[in-house]
């Protein structure tokens, strides 16, 4: 019963978010800065795990290919794939629902402990649509740069674990990644980004917005946040997979 009036609330929350903003110029600003704290402090973290985990693709499956009569190539081929439909999408988006997830419920969570939101509503702002609608354009809008980025240096990773190892030529592994090229994968990835930087930024903010207590409750909601916000994912990627490339 406590999760279907959840939902409810939840879905009457999503409904005030996105009412009309009432001054343009404070609401551009907010995105923007919501952009630079949700997307850009995030870059370097997605670029560091993407280049390192297509390494660790290449080189596993480098090593489970010991039989001669298989080709190398299919080396490439494989971190290729790997990459692009699941690790890009949905491993990166993970990361993000930790580290982005945890700072949304606690900044908006600490604003309701300590009565700023209420002052926003005595103010006559609509709250919602202040604190929330910033963050989900920021996200729903960055997040598929920072998919591509994973992208990128996923494939990249995997061409120098070829050159730091010898475990592999370099050669095959590019001829492995040129083949059979279908773009619509990218767009598949892209896609899955786009809902769940949506969970992202709406999940963590419903957490925190309706926190009830002080600190220590706030807390306890960024956890919640971040578990919810990672099992509507992998939920969520179950069912885009089914759909879109079924």
């Amino acid at each position: 019963m406590n999760y279907i009036k959840s939902i409810g609330v939840y879905v009457i929350m999503l409904k005030s978010v996105f009412k009309k903003p009432q001054k343009r110029k404070i609401f551009w600003e907010a995105v923007f800065r919501e952009i630079d704290d949700l997307g850009v402090k995030s870059m370097g973290i997605v670029a560091f795990i993407a280049f390192f985990i297509g390494g660790v693709v290449a080189i596993q499956t480098a090593l489970n290919l010991e039989d001669p009569i298989i080709p190398k190539y299919l080396i490439g081929f494989a971190t290729k794939r790997s990459v692009i439909l699941e690790f890009s999408s949905t491993f990166i988006m993970v990361i993000l629902a930790g580290k982005v997830g945890s700072y949304i419920t606690s900044s908006i969570g600490a604003m309701r402990v300590s009565e700023q939101i209420d002052a926003l509503e005595v103010m006559g702002v609509n709250s919602l649509n202040y604190l929330v609608l910033p963050k989900i354009i920021a996200t729903v809008f960055f997040y598929p740069f920072l998919v591509l980025l994973a992208m990128f240096l996923g494939i990249l990773g995997g061409w120098v674990s070829a050159i730091a190892t010898g475990l592999f030529k370099k050669q095959d592994y590019i001829v492995g990644v040129q083949l059979d090229f279908e773009p619509y994968l990218i767009c598949y990835s892209l896609i899955k980004s786009v809902v769940f930087a949506f969970l992202i930024a709406t999940i963590p903010s419903y957490f925190g917005y309706y926190v009830k207590g002080g600190s220590l409750e706030v807390g306890s909601a960024s956890t919640r946040a971040v578990v919810w916000t990672i099992v509507m994912i992998i939920f969520t990627n179950y069912f885009l997979t089914q759909m879109l490339l079924s």
